[in-house]
């Protein structure tokens, strides 16, 4: 199977959630976080402005004011590439894919300041592959990041074989609503 199908019907399959199947998923992920040494022990911490039925983090997000949060603000030239920046619930901008993101004059944090990154996906797989909207951003930028990667998915959404090529970066562990696992190299 294609990525571009298999995004398709991932994506398909999360439009269809109600919103009281989003909320559970959301409060059920932030929760494992929340506890999860990992998570305790990182203070700067980049997560994601949900977009969609993605699983947002604004809970998590929202109970620990005191970590450092960052969010990412995604550029298209010279090439996709994601700028990082703090988060500032105030200070929030609607990109024209629709989703928000940080203002572009917050403070821009670099890549080996972070300590934990959680980051969004369609789906993933069990090795740690990512499948996302097909651009590039994330496989572009995680290869700069030393902390620990973390994929943020409905637990649904974990296939058993994404395709992937030498672009494709892997993640360390994942978290869904019903977990957080190590992959397995």
């Amino acid at each position: 199977m294609t990525k571009a199908l298999l995004r398709s019907q991932c994506r398909a399959w999360r439009d269809t959630l109600t919103a009281e199947q989003v909320a559970s998923a959301r409060a059920r992920l932030c929760k494992l976080l929340a506890d999860w040494p990992i998570f305790q022990q990182s203070n700067t911490v980049m997560g994601y402005m949900a977009f969609g039925n993605e699983i947002s983090l604004l809970p998590l997000m929202e109970r620990y004011p005191a970590k450092r949060w960052v969010i990412p603000r995604t550029l298209t030239k010279p090439e996709p590439h994601l700028i990082l920046h703090t988060y500032d619930p105030a200070r929030l901008v609607r990109h024209k894919f629709g989703m928000l993101e940080p203002d572009a004059s917050l403070p821009v944090i670099e890549p080996r300041e972070l300590e934990l990154v959680l980051v969004p996906g369609v789906a993933f797989d069990p090795r740690g592959y990512r499948l996302g909207f097909g651009a590039g951003f994330y496989d572009r930028f995680l290869p700069s990041v030393t902390a620990i990667k973390v994929g943020i998915v409905y637990s649904a959404l974990i296939v058993e074989n994404l395709p992937n090529d030498q672009f494709d970066r892997r993640v360390e562990w994942l978290a869904s609503e019903q977990c957080i696992c190590s992959i397995k190299r």
